[in-house]
């Protein structure tokens, strides 16, 4: 029983020695990483210049050279959130803190120390600095006007079809950027429309394609068209002979050709033969040939599709 007792106690004891030691280790942890975050240490730093008050005009090419490294000495707790960031900001005014030259915008960051100093704060001491100057490349910021391209992909359902084109709410877009990346875009894209099984008007509005650097206005656009009943319809029409010598005489047949057309229910009834134009060039053919090359030169605008049945035209010389 006494046995039993005096474990007891050695046990409850024991316990109480990892407990107190436990809390000393704790305690002793935390004094070294307070002594450690209050001594003084060296570490090289980025950082970031950004210029404020630039005029609209400069666009700066690349943003990874806007950057020093400095070497201070601080804290060890003022240097810990460079463990969650790559760099510090400094802000620097371009009215009064740079020069711009022909390509670039130059910092001298050695006549600026103080202005770098009041910026870190009195925590940082700094004790070099490179480079000495700073060459920030930049560009003239230019503008133009550029077409828009429709990116799409549309099935319409049985028998239906656009009429017409497609229609954007502006006619060209307002590009922004540096001059010679301006110079290299001759139009813009939208992003992709997909449609399927489209039996009804076109209304939608897309977003443009990114582009790099540059600044559209607007980014976006709305699409229109008319979608119809289409059907498809067949006409004779007259062949006519062009660029035949005064001197040549000819024979040629057959003098009409069957066309067929794809138009929309609405028009139907407004196609007449005389709204098309069939025509050989007699200049086109060489000395053995018998026979001409009937093609449509012109139709009218309302026609969605337009086939010659006929592929050639068979002719002799009298």
């Amino acid at each position: 029983m006494n046995s039993k007792k005096r474990t007891s106690i050695f046990s409850h004891f024991k316990r109480r020695d990892v407990k107190r030691f436990s809390i000393f280790m704790t305690i002793a942890f935390v004094f070294l990483i307070f002594s450690k975050l209050t001594n003084d240490y060296r570490q090289s730093i980025k950082l970031k210049i950004d210029v404020n008050d630039l005029a609209e005009e400069f666009v700066i090419k690349n943003d990874s050279l806007n950057s020093i490294d400095v070497l201070v000495e601080a804290k060890g707790i003022v240097l810990v959130p460079f463990i969650f960031k790559d760099y510090e900001t400094i802000n620097i005014d371009a009215n009064s803190d740079i020069t711009i030259g022909t390509d670039a915008i130059v910092f001298d960051v050695q006549k600026n120390k103080f202005l770098i100093a009041n910026q870190l704060g009195s925590s940082y001491k700094i004790l070099t600095i490179k480079p000495d100057t700073l060459a920030i490349p930049y560009s003239k910021r230019a503008s133009k006007y550029v077409p828009l391209l429709l990116n799409e992909t549309i099935n319409y359902a049985p028998g239906f079809d656009i009429k017409g084109n497609f229609t954007f709410s502006i006619d060209s877009i307002k590009i922004v950027g540096a001059e010679e990346r301006i110079q290299e875009i001759n139009a813009l894209e939208t992003q992709k429309l997909n449609l399927n099984n489209v039996n009804t008007n076109i209304d939608e509005t897309l977003e443009l394609v990114d582009v790099e650097g540059v600044d559209m206005f607007p980014s976006s656009v709305k699409v229109k068209a008319e979608v119809k009943r289409f059907t498809e319809g067949k006409i004779e029409v007259p062949v006519t002979l062009i660029n035949k010598p005064e001197d040549v005489v000819i024979n040629y047949f057959p003098k009409t050709v069957s066309l067929s057309y794809y138009v929309d229910l609405e028009s139907f009834n407004l196609v007449t033969a005389s709204d098309f134009l069939v025509e050989c060039d007699f200049s086109q053919i060489d000395e053995k040939q018998t026979y001409l090359e009937p093609k449509i030169s012109k139709k009218p605008d309302f026609i969605k599709r337009v086939s010659l049945k006929q592929k050639r035209i068979d002719f002799i010389k009298l």
